[in-house]
């Protein structure tokens, strides 16, 4: 290859890992700052805090639902056109919320039109473009970049959510939001571009169904699957009721918001190291080790006396284990199955992720309701942070027998 094919390739190269991280940033950071909104929204609507739960709850499970759904037309179809519908529901869900001043308009605003906005732009999207678009060597790395440039959406967008509610009112700082989520559209266009040609792992031509039916039948596959639940019910646990966590025991409610983007913050670095590992070491070890310390985390952070500086370490450990899963995790699929059904096989394993998130989220709410704390729910995720490291141990990284040959 000449040296200006090489610098051509490069600058194709880099606007898809540029766009499609700008992608993830922006199209993670405003879900991520939901959690700030539940207390304000609750208090003016007079709603109990379960209603909002309820919503974000349902956010991500229709979330969950649509990944697949929307990973299957995009593996037919391209993910710039699902990208940009995406974004267009998001930023109307967004808007939505804004006005919804009964419960139920409030589950369709923020649960179901938000949550197939993020299911439609968020970063599993990116990730299967990178899958196609990318060499085999850059996969992994860039994996991790994706899942890096969401969680600096997070940092940014915490401090930025609580700024807009403060300056402007939560429901002005809604508006905003939507405003923002309009350039994610433009940014896809950069996912057209192609770093050469189709992947050599794509494999031989395959119908979805025989790729359903090939990795609902793999048993790594499945144990993958099931360990990505513990993620869901983990992570959107906190998301949505740390700051109010913190509010109950007596801290200012502007350490929700630091919480939150700290946690963001570090899982930049968490995220990207994921990936870099991930193209080093058994990526299921990797997820072993992210799980068990993170249960670890939970125990020692419950256990001991809440402060602020306990909430800024706390905080700062649990973000580099925090969506540093998804690299490992998707790497797993792109490495059993290749790349050409990644964003519905990906998909499929987001769902589980999502149905943990609604149910640590919603009954996360329900228990607060009804013991007054959210104590129990800390001790359920610490057992099922440690459950989730040992079914990731037998998981097998290797691809498909029918890619092979190929490999």
């Amino acid at each position: 290859m000449s040296s200006q094919q090489t610098s051509m390739a490069w600058r194709t190269t880099a606007l898809i890992v540029v766009c499609g991280c700008l992608i993830s940033m922006i199209s993670f950071g405003p879900r991520a700052s939901l959690g700030l909104f539940l207390m304000p929204l609750s208090s003016e609507r007079d709603w109990s805090r379960e209603v909002f739960a309820l919503s974000l709850a349902i956010q991500n499970l229709v979330w969950g639902f649509g990944q697949p759904a929307f990973g299957a037309i995009a593996d037919r179809y391209g993910e710039v056109r699902v990208i940009v519908i995406g974004a267009l529901l998001y930023a109307a869900g967004l808007a939505l919320t804004a006005v919804a001043d009964a419960p139920l308009l409030m589950h369709l605003a923020a649960g179901v039109l938000i949550g197939l906005g993020i299911a439609g732009s968020a970063f599993a999207l990116v990730i299967a473009a990178f899958g196609k678009l990318l060499p085999i060597e850059a996969r992994s790395w860039a994996f991790g970049m994706a899942m890096a440039a969401g969680s600096l959406g997070q940092f940014l967008f915490a401090p930025i959510g609580q700024a807009f509610i403060s300056s402007f009112g939560w429901q002005n700082a809604l508006y905003l939001l939507a405003a923002i989520m309009l350039v994610v559209p433009l940014l896809a266009l950069g996912l057209r571009s192609r770093a050469g040609a189709a992947p050599p792992d794509m494999g031989p031509p395959q119908s979805l169904g025989q790729a359903l039916g090939e990795a609902l039948r793999h048993r790594s596959y499945n144990l993958l699957v099931t360990g990505f639940f513990v993620c869901g019910f983990q992570v959107a646990f906190i998301t949505v009721h740390m700051p109010a966590y913190l509010a109950d025991v007596g801290l200012d409610p502007s350490y929700g918001a630091w919480s939150l983007a700290i946690i963001g913050l570090f899982n930049v670095i968490g995220a990207y190291s994921a990936g870099v590992l991930g193209g080093r070491w058994p990526k299921r070890s990797i997820l072993c080790w992210i799980y068990a310390l993170r249960a670890l985390a939970v125990a020692v952070f419950i256990l001991t006396p809440i402060s602020p500086a306990s909430v800024l370490i706390f905080s700062a450990v649990i973000g580099l284990l925090w969506l540093s899963t998804v690299p490992p995790t998707s790497g797993l699929v792109a490495v059993m199955f290749g790349p050409r059904y990644l964003g519905t096989l990906f998909g499929i394993v987001f769902l589980s992720h999502q149905l943990g998130s609604f149910l640590g989220i919603w009954l996360g709410g329900v228990s607060y309701e009804r013991l007054g704390s959210y104590d129990l729910f800390w001790w359920v995720s610490i057992v099922l942070g440690f459950a989730a490291a040992i079914v990731h141990y037998p998981i097998r990284e290797a691809p498909v027998e029918r890619l092979q040959p190929a490999q």
